[in-house]
């Protein structure tokens, strides 16, 4: 975003703690999103990044300073978020842009995705003012329900994003045209060959657990990807697998809301 014009809000006012709760609760679709991303050969997202609130006591003050500030190059464990700072802090000093941070799922205030939906051809090209459309943003939301249409033409120009009406928040892709996209992301449903393919071809991979003792079954379970875990139960994973948390597949299921999942992992 430039920096051309940057609006304020309260973040102790009710609309922002509401948006920071709802941001927390539909993080899992952000990073379902984002660990497709991962996987794409051409990149479909052309932004994507976390809101945090960070904080610090300072001597003398009564309460600690807070500032939210933005983290990209997310990964995530089902428990911790780590992430890029990509903000200058105003007022703290435990954090500078550039560090590498390591959060609680109760620390984010905000998330956003942008995908570039498809170009124009020909003359059409030429005059379209076409942006890439946000998903998330719980709190750009609210501060742009206090704006001015002008303002709001503005704000979205700056961030060079379409954030389209601000009493709908988006969280996947294509929502509207196939709302069951909010149960299970296309891409797990394409690819199900290819896991099948890949795992029949590298068996070792449905036992490996990483150094943090996260499987392949772990990891398809975080992002939500019904379709992958099925193959992956029909390959002979042990589901009873544990992280170094000690959490299993169906643990985490149940931590992240994956309603979809847990009759699935239960059996």
């Amino acid at each position: 975003m430039s920096n051309q014009e940057i609006f304020f809000a309260k973040g102790d006012s009710p609309k922002m703690i509401e948006a920071f709760k709802n941001a927390q609760e539909t993080f899992k679709y952000f990073w379902r999103e984002l660990s497709w991303e991962y996987r794409r050969i051409v990149p479909g997202l052309t932004v994507a990044c976390v809101k945090v609130a960070f904080s610090q006591d300072i001597e003398g003050n009564k309460d600690p300073i807070v500032e939210h500030m933005w983290i990209n190059d997310i990964n995530f464990d089902g428990d911790q978020i780590k992430g890029i700072l990509i903000n200058d802090p105003d007022e703290l000093t435990n954090v500078k842009n550039g560090d590498e941070v390591v959060i609680s799922l109760n620390q984010i205030s905000d998330w956003l995705f942008a995908i570039q939906g498809n170009s124009p051809k020909g003359l059409a090209k030429l005059f379209s003012s076409s942006q890439p459309r946000a998903y998330g943003g719980f709190t750009i939301q609210a501060m742009r329900s206090e704006m001015t249409n002008q303002e709001r033409k503005n704000h979205d120009k700056a961030w060079g994003l379409d954030f389209g009406d601000f009493n709908e928040v988006l969280l996947v892709n294509e929502q509207k045209e196939k709302p069951e996209n909010l149960i299970e992301h296309p891409m797990s449903k394409n690819m199900k060959e290819k896991l099948q393919e890949f795992l029949e071809q590298n068996p070792n991979e449905i036992a490996y657990q990483d150094e943090d003792g996260v499987s392949l079954l772990h990891r398809e379970t975080i992002a939500g990807n019904l379709t992958s875990v099925a193959v992956l139960l029909e390959s002979g994973v042990n589901k009873d697998m544990k992280t170094n948390q000690g959490k299993t597949a169906l643990d985490i299921a149940k931590q992240l809301k994956w309603e979809h999942l847990i009759p699935v992992l239960s059996n």
